[in-house]
Formats: structure tokens, sequence, C-alpha cells
């Protein structure tokens, strides 16, 4: 990608929303008092976990799938994920009618591996991700379509009808926390959002957007973070530019804060949610300290696909415990 010229726009994202009307469903956008008074402004809550599977993928891979000839339909597609990327492709693409293959490692959790054989996709699974991805080529080869979590400008402006919807629905947000794994939800949310400034926000372990923006390009990483729905081991061309031109900054938050923002949403917005939205609670006391008092926050509450055994598992990992109320910075 070369520039701004390359940058997806808001007719796109529109289109995109116009195509996968009645196919995915448009999430609530709610007020939280409790996350309120947690954090001492204004919180509006996009609640993308009730979406279709458990998070914003399927309006990515809806787009894509509508876009296919009748000769790419008749051969298939193929994705590789052990997450929601995978749930979300096995979901549409049996809806559809199109035949769909998942590559995943072994490691993936049953529960994954079930889901997506019982939406009708056949799943491939492999020694490690390395296999996964050797595989993936020569299904590609082979005729299959990709369906790429966010390395396609398609899929990136699927994702920004999330944005498109929140801002519609919440108006006066001035500051919008979207979870980055591959940057698609970000860089589209940012198009959307054209209003408000707009803020990424990774775990340690799992920060390669940050990574290419110190580095100036993408680079490969080796995920450590537990938070797995944002463990992408790189960024692309495309989404970095998106992020550069139209993201106030990415920032960074440690997986024990991840999840005990997980305890917090559960406690304080009665929401359900995976580390990977969990994140944005500490993330936010980090933009009221920039922005100040005057904030009125929009958090895109991305995915919900945690168990509760994970949750205890790692609520006892971390010893952890919900955020208490914040304290400003002094002035």
């Amino acid at each position: 990608m070369g520039g701004v010229a390359d940058l997806i726009t808001l007719d796109d994202i529109t289109a995109a929303a116009d195509a996968i009307a009645g196919h995915v469903l448009r999430t609530p956008t709610v007020a939280s008092p409790g996350l309120a008074a947690l954090l001492g402004v204004p919180v509006s809550l996009k609640l993308e976990l009730l979406q279709r599977t458990g998070s914003f993928k399927p309006r990515g891979a809806f787009r894509k799938l509508l876009g296919l000839s009748s000769a790419e339909r008749a051969a298939g597609v193929v994705a590789v994920s052990g997450g929601n990327h995978a749930l979300a492709v096995a979901d549409a693409a049996g809806s559809l009618g199109v035949g769909a293959t998942v590559v995943m490692p072994s490691s993936v959790p049953g529960w994954v591996v079930a889901r997506c054989r019982d939406a009708g996709a056949e799943v491939r699974l492999t020694e490690d991700v390395t296999a996964a991805f050797a595989l993936l080529d020569e299904l590609v080869a082979g005729g299959m379509t990709l369906l790429h979590p966010f390395d396609d400008p398609v899929v990136v402006a699927a994702q920004g009808t999330v944005g498109l919807e929140f801002a519609a629905d919440a108006p006066e947000v001035t500051d919008v926390l979207v979870s980055v794994g591959g940057g698609a939800l970000l860089s589209g949310v940012a198009t959307a959002f054209a209003g408000a400034r707009v803020w990424g926000v990774e775990t340690e372990g799992a920060d390669a957007m940050s990574r290419a923006l110190a580095g100036g390009a993408p680079v490969p990483i080796t995920p450590t973070s537990i938070v797995t729905t944002l463990s992408a081991p790189h960024v692309t061309p495309l989404t970095l530019e998106h992020v550069r031109a139209r993201v106030e900054d990415v920032l960074v938050v440690s997986d024990a804060d991840a999840v005990r923002g997980t305890l917090t949403l559960a406690e304080r917005a009665k929401v359900w949610a995976e580390p990977a939205a969990g994140c944005l609670v500490p993330a936010a006391s980090q933009v009221l300290d920039r922005v100040g008092a005057d904030a009125r926050l929009g958090l895109v509450v991305c995915g919900g696909n945690s168990t509760i055994a994970d949750v205890a598992a790692w609520t006892g990992r971390f010893a952890a415990t919900p955020f208490p109320p914040r304290v400003p910075a002094p002035a």
C-alpha cells in the first residue's frame, strides 16, 4: 500500500453495510452507568459481542463471501484461525451454502473445532501454526479462495460497519477505543467514526501494530499474550497505513490488566466479554489522562468468546480483581 489513495472510504463502508444487511445483526449501543461511575465520564458501549458467533467477525466474512463469483463459490473458501475468525467463516459460509475449510493448529480449544464443524465447515488440524499456514498455501494453490481476517480492503470496510452504526447511535462520543489484532476493525472504525478521536488497544505480547508503528513497517512477532484473539503474528501495510492516517495512538496494556478489565465489564457493565475487549477498560483511564475530563468515551466490545473456565483460570493466575473507581491524574 502506498498511501492515502489506498485507504478505504466512508462510501466503501456504506456499501458494505448495504451488502451485509439481513445477514448480520445491527448490534445495540448502550450507555453504561456502571462504567461512567467507575471512570468519571459518560461511557457508551457498542455490544458487538452480541453479534452472531459472539464477535464482530461475521461482518467481514459475509461481505467477502457475498462478493464471490459462481466459480469461486464452487471451489470453496479457506481460512486459518483458531478463534473468532474461524467461527465467523464457518457460520457465514454455512449460511450461504459455500464450502469452507478452516485450518487450525491442534492446540485450539475443542469447543471451537466443534462449533466450526457444526456449522458445516471442514476443519483441518495441524501440528502447529507454521504447518497451518503451509496447508493454507497448498489449498489456495489448489483453487480455494482465501478469506483473510484483515489484509483485505473488502474486509476492512465491512468491519467498519461497526463504527458506522456506533457513530449513528452515539454521535456525542469524543473518544472511541477499539481492540487491535491485525487491525481491520480499528482501521474500519477509524474511517467510519471521523468525528471522534479513535484509539487502538493491544496487550503485551500481542502488540504487532505498536511495533509496526514504531518501526515504520510491519514486523513479524511471536505472540505471547494470553489474549489469543488479538495475537496476530504481524499487521500488514493495508492496516498500518489506515492506523497511521486515522488513529490517534495505539496503547498497550498487560494481560493481567486485560483480565481485570474483563472482570470489571462483568461487574460494572453487566457484560460478559473476552479479555480482547477487557483491555479497553485500563486503556480508557490512559486516554482520560491524556484528553481530560470532558471526554465522552465509546468502547467497542468486540467479542465475548471466553468460557467460564477460561475466565476463572485467568483470574486465579493473575490474582485479578475488578478495577476500583478511577482517580484522575493531577493537572
